[in-house]
């Protein structure tokens, strides 16, 4: 079984976002713009590289959503100062757990996903069941 980029591209912008809402209320506020800067910068790249190479079009659409959320956070780190820099970090950080967790529960919702996880098995080879009859020892 193999690691779905889906899913792999999802779990990224949770842990990303996770850090960047805690370093939003940790940090000061030159490493909280330059922390907002990077991450939102690597989430905003993942997300389209996710976009450009899904097939799926809940795929574009949850990739793309992390991407504009990415380009929004890291340009209003730039532009931004001192506590409305702080919470539009930290609200950028929930906006990326949000959107992968969004994501994640839409994929699992699919019914491409169940038809995964049915189990086939031949028709030759009959499933054994063990009965015991009343008086035979077992």
């Amino acid at each position: 079984m193999a690691l779905s980029p889906r899913f792999a591209l999802n779990t990224f912008s949770v842990l990303a976002g996770g850090f960047l809402a805690v370093s939003a209320m940790t940090f000061t506020n030159s490493a909280v713009e330059w922390l907002g800067f990077g991450v939102s910068t690597a989430v905003a790249l993942a997300g389209v590289a996710g976009l450009v190479l899904a097939r799926r079009t809940s795929a574009k659409a949850g990739h793309g959503v992390l991407a504009a959320i990415g380009l929004w956070s890291l340009i209003a780190s730039l532009v931004f100062t001192g506590g409305a820099l702080t919470w539009l970090v930290f609200a950028a950080g929930a906006a990326f757990v949000a959107a992968a967790l969004g994501d994640l529960t839409a994929h699992e919702l699919t019914t491409e996903r169940v038809v995964h996880s049915l189990e086939v098995r031949p028709a030759e080879q009959p499933v054994h069941t063990t009965t015991l009859q009343s008086g035979a020892a077992a």
